[in-house]
C-alpha cells in the first residue's frame, strides 16, 4: 500500500497524522500539490509538485494510484475516480469514500454546486475538530493495520 495526499487542500493537522503514521509503519506517502511543499526528512515521505491548473494533482494522482494504494482527499470527484481503480479514498474526517455511498455524496456535490450557482449561500465546512481529527487517526490506523496482515 502506497499513500497519496491531495496536499494542496489539506488540513496541516491531518498531515502530521499521516508523518507519524509513515514513519511508524513504515509505509510510502506521498503528497502531490501544486507548489513547493516542505515535508519531514524520511525515506518514506516524498512530495510530487505538479503544475497549476484546474485538476492538475488530481489528474496525477488517478494517474499512478494503483488497487489497495490510499489516497487522502476531500475532493469528491477525485474519491470517485480512486474507488472506480480499486484503491481507497479516505477524506480528512476520516469517512471512507465506498462503491456504496460515493454516488450519493457526487449527487449532493453537485445539488449544493447548483444551489451555490443560484447565489444560495451554503457556506463552506467546518474547521476541522478535534473529534474529525481522531476519526481520521482511529480510521487511518484501521486501515494500515489491515493492509499489513493482509
Amino acid at each position: 500500500m502506497r499513500i497519496w495526499v491531495d496536499a494542496d487542500a489539506c488540513p496541516k493537522v491531518i498531515k502530521e497524522i499521516l508523518y507519524r503514521a509513515a514513519q511508524r509503519v513504515g509505509v510510502e506517502l506521498t503528497l502531490v500539490a501544486n507548489q513547493p511543499l516542505t515535508t519531514p526528512r524520511s525515506k518514506f515521505i516524498k512530495s510530487q509538485q505538479v503544475p497549476a491548473g484546474f485538476d492538475v494533482a488530481d489528474n496525477w494522482i488517478v494517474k499512478v494510484v494503483q488497487a489497495d494504494d490510499l489516497v487522502i482527499t476531500a475532493d469528491i470527484p477525485l474519491a470517485a475516480e480512486v474507488v472506480k481503480k480499486g484503491a481507497l479514498a479516505l477524506n480528512p474526517r476520516g469517512q471512507l469514500y465506498t462503491e456504496e455511498n460515493i454516488r450519493e455524496r457526487l449527487t449532493m456535490r453537485d445539488v449544493m454546486d447548483e444551489l451555490r450557482s443560484f447565489g444560495v449561500n451554503t457556506g463552506g465546512p467546518s474547521a476541522i475538530s478535534r473529534g474529525d481529527r481522531q476519526a481520521f487517526a482511529n480510521q487511518l490506523d484501521s486501515l494500515l493495520t489491515k493492509a499489513r496482515t493482509e
